[in-house]
């Protein structure tokens, strides 16, 4: 496989710049989560802070990718509404360029959303890329946890078997059910920073 489709890398762990701020914001498991603001495909802000108190999963996503389109062949919808189903909220971001071939404008995401019955609590729109690079995703999907008390829990893929086929879902362990299991029964996430796999995330240069 093309090595600039699917990385295969550590999850987040260097401090990195939050975005508006003169210090470094550490996106590091175990350390509180970069704030940010972004807005949805409406054209509405949203603060990663509007959610104090709750869990909270952010999912960086690109249709083009084929490693998107294979969890959005059902798997990454129930795990959306799983989520809902606990109180959690779920961020769906895209970091794509305006530039890229896989760029989407806010309505064509929101549409492809609609069509795919996707159910994150907002789709956010990180053209500039700051915000991914505060967390430091690297390809999609890529997934973090942040917990009711702000600190950044989870980081990597979202399961075990680094593949774009859709037969393999069944067959690998997902890590953001797991971890999301884990916080709801008060226990620490067992596997808290894992391999991200995907698609490179198509920034601004």
């Amino acid at each position: 496989m093309d090595r600039r489709t699917l990385i295969l890398g550590a999850s987040a762990g260097a401090a990195l710049l939050l975005a508006g701020t003169a210090h470094a914001a550490p996106a590091t498991v175990g350390q509180p989560a970069p704030d940010f603001s972004l807005t949805n495909t409406a054209g509405k802000p949203v603060r990663l802070t509007d959610f104090k108190g709750k869990t909270v999963v952010l999912e960086w996503n690109n249709p083009g990718c084929p490693f998107v389109r294979k969890h959005y062949q059902g798997n990454m919808q129930a795990l959306q509404k799983e989520a809902a189903a606990q109180g959690v909220v779920w961020l769906a971001i895209n970091s794509t360029e305006t530039g890229s071939g896989d760029y989407l404008s806010p309505a064509q995401l929101a549409r492809w959303m609609t069509e795919k019955q996707a159910a994150p609590t907002a789709t956010l729109m990180d053209e500039d890329g700051v915000v991914g690079k505060a967390y430091g995703a690297r390809v999609t999907p890529q997934m973090y946890i942040v917990d009711a008390r702000g600190t950044l829990v989870y980081a990597g893929a979202i399961d075990s078997i680094p593949t774009a086929r859709v037969d393999d879902i069944p067959k690998a362990t997902n890590h953001v059910r797991q971890a999301l299991t884990e916080i709801k029964a008060g226990k620490p996430v067992s596997s808290a920073a894992t391999p991200p796999y995907g698609c490179t995330v198509k920034y601004k240069t």
